[in-house]
Protein backbone atom coordinates (compact mmCIF):
# COMPACT_ATOMS: atom_id res chain seq x y z
CA UNK A 1 0.00 0.00 0.00
CA UNK A 2 1.34 3.29 -0.88
CA UNK A 3 0.42 6.41 0.61
CA UNK A 4 -0.49 10.02 -1.06
CA UNK A 5 0.95 13.10 0.36
CA UNK A 6 -0.71 16.38 -0.16
CA UNK A 7 1.14 19.37 -0.42
CA UNK A 8 0.88 21.56 2.34
CA UNK A 9 -0.53 24.56 1.82
CA UNK A 10 0.42 27.96 3.01
CA UNK A 11 -1.50 29.42 5.55
CA UNK A 12 -3.01 32.87 4.32
CA UNK A 13 -1.68 35.32 6.22
CA UNK A 14 -4.01 37.66 8.49
CA UNK A 15 -5.68 40.67 6.37
CA UNK A 16 -5.12 43.87 8.90
CA UNK A 17 -8.43 45.57 8.81
CA UNK A 18 -8.12 49.47 8.15
CA UNK A 19 -8.30 51.94 10.78
CA UNK A 20 -11.53 53.72 11.10
CA UNK A 21 -10.98 57.52 10.37
CA UNK A 22 -12.34 59.04 13.07
CA UNK A 23 -11.99 62.69 14.40
CA UNK A 24 -12.94 62.87 17.79
CA UNK A 25 -13.68 65.39 20.67
CA UNK A 26 -10.94 64.33 23.63
CA UNK A 27 -11.92 67.43 26.49
CA UNK A 28 -14.13 66.27 28.20
CA UNK A 29 -17.65 67.75 28.44
CA UNK A 30 -18.61 68.15 24.52
CA UNK A 31 -20.26 71.38 23.27
CA UNK A 32 -22.53 71.44 20.07
CA UNK A 33 -24.63 68.63 18.92
CA UNK A 34 -21.67 66.50 17.80
CA UNK A 35 -18.75 64.59 19.78
CA UNK A 36 -16.90 64.24 16.60
CA UNK A 37 -17.21 62.43 13.21
CA UNK A 38 -16.16 59.02 10.75
CA UNK A 39 -15.25 58.58 7.63
CA UNK A 40 -16.12 55.06 6.81
CA UNK A 41 -14.68 53.37 4.17
CA UNK A 42 -17.93 51.73 2.31
CA UNK A 43 -21.61 52.02 3.28
CA UNK A 44 -21.50 48.18 4.62
CA UNK A 45 -22.18 48.77 8.29
CA UNK A 46 -21.49 45.01 8.95
CA UNK A 47 -17.65 44.92 7.70
CA UNK A 48 -17.20 49.01 9.11
CA UNK A 49 -18.58 48.92 12.80
CA UNK A 50 -16.52 46.56 13.78
CA UNK A 51 -13.05 48.99 13.48
CA UNK A 52 -15.22 52.15 14.75
CA UNK A 53 -16.09 49.98 17.93
CA UNK A 54 -12.53 48.68 18.15
CA UNK A 55 -11.47 51.89 18.51
CA UNK A 56 -13.83 53.82 20.43
CA UNK A 57 -14.29 50.79 23.30
CA UNK A 58 -11.29 51.64 24.98
CA UNK A 59 -11.34 55.30 24.92
CA UNK A 60 -15.51 55.34 25.68
CA UNK A 61 -16.36 52.51 27.22
CA UNK A 62 -17.59 49.16 25.64
CA UNK A 63 -20.08 50.06 23.25
CA UNK A 64 -23.18 47.91 23.50
CA UNK A 65 -25.55 49.74 20.89
CA UNK A 66 -25.65 51.75 17.71
CA UNK A 67 -28.15 53.31 15.87
CA UNK A 68 -28.26 55.18 12.65
CA UNK A 69 -30.94 56.32 9.65
CA UNK A 70 -31.73 54.11 7.36
CA UNK A 71 -31.50 56.28 4.40
CA UNK A 72 -27.97 55.73 3.17
CA UNK A 73 -27.12 52.26 4.82
CA UNK A 74 -28.01 49.54 2.01
CA UNK A 75 -28.63 46.73 4.52
CA UNK A 76 -28.13 47.34 8.32
CA UNK A 77 -27.39 44.25 10.43
CA UNK A 78 -29.15 43.48 13.88
CA UNK A 79 -26.02 42.80 15.00
CA UNK A 80 -22.56 42.96 14.70
CA UNK A 81 -19.64 41.31 16.22
CA UNK A 82 -16.88 43.15 17.82
CA UNK A 83 -13.56 41.70 19.88
CA UNK A 84 -15.34 38.81 21.56
CA UNK A 85 -18.97 41.12 22.22
CA UNK A 86 -22.20 41.81 20.40
CA UNK A 87 -22.81 45.21 19.15
CA UNK A 88 -26.70 45.70 18.65
CA UNK A 89 -27.36 47.93 15.60
CA UNK A 90 -31.08 49.68 15.22
CA UNK A 91 -32.34 52.30 12.60
CA UNK A 92 -34.75 54.97 13.11
CA UNK A 93 -35.76 57.43 9.82
CA UNK A 94 -37.55 60.56 12.01
CA UNK A 95 -35.50 60.33 14.59
CA UNK A 96 -32.18 60.35 13.53
CA UNK A 97 -30.41 62.65 11.38
CA UNK A 98 -29.08 60.59 8.30
CA UNK A 99 -25.57 62.15 8.30
CA UNK A 100 -24.96 60.91 12.32
CA UNK A 101 -24.72 57.98 13.99
CA UNK A 102 -25.84 57.71 17.47
CA UNK A 103 -23.49 55.37 19.93
CA UNK A 104 -24.50 54.06 23.44
CA UNK A 105 -22.41 52.40 26.05
CA UNK A 106 -23.97 51.05 28.71
CA UNK A 107 -23.47 53.22 32.23
CA UNK A 108 -20.90 55.27 30.24
CA UNK A 109 -22.75 57.39 28.07
CA UNK A 110 -23.96 58.66 24.47
CA UNK A 111 -21.93 60.18 21.79
CA UNK A 112 -23.30 61.56 18.60
CA UNK A 113 -20.69 61.35 15.05
CA UNK A 114 -20.90 62.90 12.00
CA UNK A 115 -20.87 60.37 9.36
CA UNK A 116 -19.03 61.46 6.43
CA UNK A 117 -20.47 59.83 3.20
CA UNK A 118 -17.52 56.95 2.34
CA UNK A 119 -17.50 59.21 -1.78
CA UNK A 120 -16.20 62.17 -0.18
CA UNK A 121 -13.14 63.98 -1.45
CA UNK A 122 -10.06 64.47 1.34
CA UNK A 123 -10.24 67.84 1.85
CA UNK A 124 -14.03 67.77 1.94
CA UNK A 125 -13.72 64.91 4.50
CA UNK A 126 -10.82 67.06 6.28
CA UNK A 127 -12.68 70.08 6.77
CA UNK A 128 -16.21 67.96 8.38
CA UNK A 129 -13.59 65.90 10.42
CA UNK A 130 -12.40 69.35 11.96
CA UNK A 131 -15.51 71.31 12.51
CA UNK A 132 -17.35 68.27 13.78
CA UNK A 133 -14.27 67.67 16.87
CA UNK A 134 -13.70 71.58 17.04
CA UNK A 135 -13.80 72.01 20.95
CA UNK A 136 -16.74 74.43 21.32
CA UNK A 137 -18.73 72.23 18.21
CA UNK A 138 -20.89 73.61 15.57
CA UNK A 139 -24.30 74.71 16.21
CA UNK A 140 -25.51 72.61 13.43
CA UNK A 141 -26.65 69.37 13.15
CA UNK A 142 -24.61 66.61 10.53
CA UNK A 143 -27.12 67.33 7.75
CA UNK A 144 -26.77 70.80 7.94
CA UNK A 145 -22.51 71.10 8.29
CA UNK A 146 -22.39 68.77 5.54
CA UNK A 147 -24.78 71.19 3.14
CA UNK A 148 -22.63 73.76 4.90
CA UNK A 149 -19.20 72.95 3.83
CA UNK A 150 -20.98 71.89 0.07
CA UNK A 151 -22.66 75.09 -0.04
CA UNK A 152 -19.75 76.96 0.66
CA UNK A 153 -16.53 75.29 -0.90
CA UNK A 154 -18.78 74.65 -4.13
CA UNK A 155 -17.82 71.42 -5.58
CA UNK A 156 -17.85 68.38 -2.92
CA UNK A 157 -17.96 64.06 -2.54
CA UNK A 158 -18.56 62.99 -5.67
CA UNK A 159 -18.96 65.70 -7.86
CA UNK A 160 -15.18 65.37 -9.47
CA UNK A 161 -13.17 62.38 -9.96
CA UNK A 162 -11.29 61.05 -7.09
CA UNK A 163 -7.37 60.94 -8.15
CA UNK A 164 -5.07 57.44 -7.45
CA UNK A 165 -4.88 57.86 -3.80
CA UNK A 166 -8.33 58.47 -3.29
CA UNK A 167 -9.66 55.91 -5.08
CA UNK A 168 -7.50 53.58 -3.39
CA UNK A 169 -8.66 54.06 -0.63
CA UNK A 170 -12.39 54.27 -1.08
CA UNK A 171 -11.93 50.87 -2.71
CA UNK A 172 -10.78 49.59 0.39
CA UNK A 173 -7.01 50.15 0.64
CA UNK A 174 -5.51 50.90 3.48
CA UNK A 175 -4.08 54.64 4.41
CA UNK A 176 -0.45 55.12 4.82
CA UNK A 177 -1.04 56.34 8.55
CA UNK A 178 -3.09 54.24 10.87
CA UNK A 179 -2.67 55.28 14.46
CA UNK A 180 -4.19 57.66 16.42
CA UNK A 181 -2.32 61.29 16.16
CA UNK A 182 -3.41 64.14 19.17
CA UNK A 183 -3.37 67.49 17.27
CA UNK A 184 -3.06 70.62 19.02
CA UNK A 185 -5.59 73.00 18.56
CA UNK A 186 -6.12 74.66 21.89
CA UNK A 187 -4.05 75.73 24.60
CA UNK A 188 -0.60 74.37 24.66
CA UNK A 189 0.27 71.14 26.65
CA UNK A 190 -3.88 70.28 25.71
CA UNK A 191 -4.70 68.53 22.94
CA UNK A 192 -8.74 69.19 21.95
CA UNK A 193 -8.85 66.95 19.10
CA UNK A 194 -8.06 63.45 18.08
CA UNK A 195 -7.34 61.92 14.68
CA UNK A 196 -7.41 58.04 14.11
CA UNK A 197 -6.68 56.84 10.52
CA UNK A 198 -6.58 59.32 8.38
Amino acid sequence: MSATLQPTLPHPEPVATPAARLALKTDGASRGLLDGAWWPRSRDLLSELPALTGVLDPLWGRITRIAVNPEHWPVIPRTVPVDGHIVKVGWFTPEIDPHKLLLLSYGTGRWDLLIIPPETRAESAARLMAAASDHDGPPLTASALIAADKARHGVWAADQSLDADEAWEYEGGASAVSVAVPQQTGPPGRASRLIIGM
